[in-house]
């Protein structure tokens, strides 16, 4: 095989694949940390690489199947041994050879003997390709041919280095950022020993810029910015430390180390604040003579606890979000996760209002509703209230309520809080101290209330 045919034909593949790959020569060339000329010039022929890595990593970004791989290596070598014999001095046998007669075992197993050094041939030039023996001439001195048992153990090592890299970059492999995979979301609920509000950072692989738009006040998000990997466990107050995996710049699929890097937020939850005692209900699978009387507000986690009480109809959310530096971090909005839905509890209702007496209060300024029965339900600012994103620094947090109502279904849930702060994004899951948030609809569920006074409970509408 001339040079000239062996180097096209090892361009015309490498075209190819990067041609499929659907990215440009300058997204290439930046990841494979060589100028784009560099690599215009190897996929139209102009220059072979003087080593494979480059090869092997761009065949990689292409998504190149393991056959692909395999048949590259092997036009490399081709093209990379023509390169070698330019300007040197042939003997007119050499073109008795016979194209056809390279196969990729004889060129992996020939690749093999190079590298390992093997001694020249002195006096005539002895050269064994596919069973003829090429003698006389003026000497051309090049590394022996190896033994067959040598030939057959190179070429099982290159089929096996070719398998490897199909495991190594699975299918779907990486999108047009270099990202694994998909962005799986960190939504796996644990049970925290403190009895704090789970948080987790999500892996972001990507590195690229976001935006944030800017509300009144002063208070909302300025730009957002680009992401980095990491994934975490959060705190009992929702902190999170990251800790993630990243390609070397020299060979990409070698993990190196990421050092773990706490969340620059904290997040906690109160699942059971009110927004009032005439609102707040909580259904209970005991009869009335087995309840309690209704707790204060503050007392409310206890009572439901002991009670295994679930919200009924609603249930109301606050949510603290503070910076743990002086930087501003960007809180880029909260997604709904529905873990569950069932039909309602058939239990009954317990109003935590005593009758009679007057409700009320001003709708706090950050106020959010959430219609757990929809198909898709998301977080939905109050009438005439700002929406995500906003900004929370050490000295500057926020506090968002939001309201989740239930009727026609029991439901397990929880939220995704996005984050960004400098070079940095996560997202941290908000939930009941490693659990989902519970709500159940009570429709038709016989209602129960306290008198102001009295020692127990009575259905709903009989007091005086």
């Amino acid at each position: 095989m001339s040079e000239g045919t062996a180097a096209a034909d090892f361009a015309a593949l490498l075209g190819e694949l990067k041609e499929r790959s659907g990215l440009s020569y300058g997204v290439l060339a930046k990841r494979l940390h060589m100028s784009t000329s560099t690599l215009h010039r190897y996929c139209n022929g102009d220059a072979v690489p003087a080593d494979y890595a480059p090869v092997e990593r761009l065949a990689r970004l292409c998504k190149a199947s393991p056959g692909e791989l395999v048949e590259l290596h092997r036009r490399w070598v081709l093209a990379d041994a023509g390169r070698g014999r330019k300007g040197a001095v042939a003997a007119p046998a050499a073109e008795a050879v016979r194209p056809e007669a390279v196969t990729p075992e004889a060129v992996s197993a020939g690749e093999a003997s190079s590298e390992a050094g093997l001694p020249e041939e002195s006096g005539e030039d002895v050269r064994e390709e596919a069973g003829e023996v090429v003698s006389g001439g003026p000497v051309d001195r090049r590394p022996r041919r190896p033994r067959p048992a040598l030939l057959a153990a190179a070429a099982l090592a290159a089929v096996l280095a070719g398998v490897g890299l199909a495991v190594a970059v699975p299918y779907g492999g990486a999108d047009d950022d270099g990202n694994r995979g998909s962005a799986a979301v960190s939504g796996g609920h644990r049970q925290q020993p403190d009895g704090g509000s789970a948080a987790s950072v999500s892996p972001s692989g990507s590195s690229s810029p976001g935006s944030g738009k800017k509300k009144g006040g002063g208070k909302d998000a300025a730009s957002a910015a680009p992401s980095s990997s990491a994934s975490a466990t959060g705190s009992g107050t929702g902190t999170g430390t990251g800790s993630g995996t990243g390609a070397g710049a020299d060979r990409p699929g070698r993990k190196t180390a990421v050092p773990a890097v706490p969340a620059p937020l904290t997040v906690d939850t109160d699942p059971h604040v009110w927004e009032s005692p005439c609102s707040q209900r909580y259904l209970v699978n005991r009869p009335p003579g087995r309840v309690g009387p209704p707790p204060l507000e503050q007392d409310a986690p206890a009572w439901v606890g002991a009670m295994g009480a679930v919200p009924s109809g609603q249930q109301y959310l606050k949510i603290t979000v503070q910076g743990t530096g002086k930087e501003t971090v960007v809180v880029d909005g909260l997604t709904v996760r529905m873990a569950g839905k069932r039909a309602p509890l058939a239990w009954n209702d317990y109003a935590m209002g005593y009758p009679g007496v007057g409700c009320g209060g001003n709708v706090p300024t950050r106020s959010f509703t959430v219609a757990l029965d929809a198909a898709r339900p998301g977080v939905v600012p109050e009438a005439g209230h700002d929406d995500f994103p906003f900004s929370v620094s050490e000295s500057d947090p926020e506090v968002y309520y939001i309201r989740a109502d239930a009727s026609a279904y029991d439901v397990s849930w929880y939220l995704e809080l996005s984050w960004s702060s400098g070079g940095r994004s996560g997202t941290l899951t908000v939930d009941d101290r490693g659990r989902p948030f519970r709500t159940s609809g009570n429709n038709g569920r016989p209602a129960y209330e306290f008198p102001l006074g009295g020692d127990k409970w009575v259905e709903a509408g009989t007091t005086d």
